[in-house]
């Protein structure tokens, strides 16, 4: 029975000094806290709980959990930056979005231009070929008088 004592009494060492996360929340110092900003956090209310966390270390700086808590807070830190980046990107893509589509339009009006230039150019030319054509008839017509009149 005597070496039962020792047994039984280093158990209970173990069970003491095992520390306060085997303890409920209620028993450990600022465990309400904590726990209530766990909660926060699971149920996907970041802002509150990044909140919660900097609150309770505030007050529990030194506790057992605060290396914890402020791997949690530094945690919801980073995703409440990554999803205030993605929102930036978002409204920055749209507005790279709308001014591409600007672009195109303006695209398309252009390309509509051309091709009127292109018609009225095509048209142009052959205007100039007939014109052409049309003086050196008048040209030979010219020869053709002046030749008679040199033969009078």
């Amino acid at each position: 029975m005597s070496r039962a004592r020792p047994v039984a009494s280093l158990v209970l060492l173990a069970a003491l000094l095992g520390g306060c996360a085997g303890w409920p929340a209620f028993l450990r110092p600022g465990g309400e806290a904590l726990a209530r900003a766990d909660r926060l956090a699971d149920a996907g209310d970041y802002a509150a709980a990044l909140a919660a966390y900097d609150a309770y270390l505030v007050t529990h700086a030194d506790a057992g959990e605060a290396p914890r808590a402020r791997t949690s807070r530094d945690v919801l830190r980073a995703v409440l930056g990554a999803r205030a980046e993605v929102g930036r990107l978002r409204a920055e893509l749209a507005g790279l979005q709308a001014a591409l589509e600007a672009r195109e339009a303006e695209l398309g009006r252009a390309r509509l231009d051309l091709g009127r230039h292109d018609a009225e150019l095509a048209r142009i030319r052959q205007e100039l070929v007939r014109r052409q054509a049309e003086l050196e008839q008048l040209k030979k017509i010219d020869e053709r008088l002046t030749g008679q009149r040199r033969r009078r």
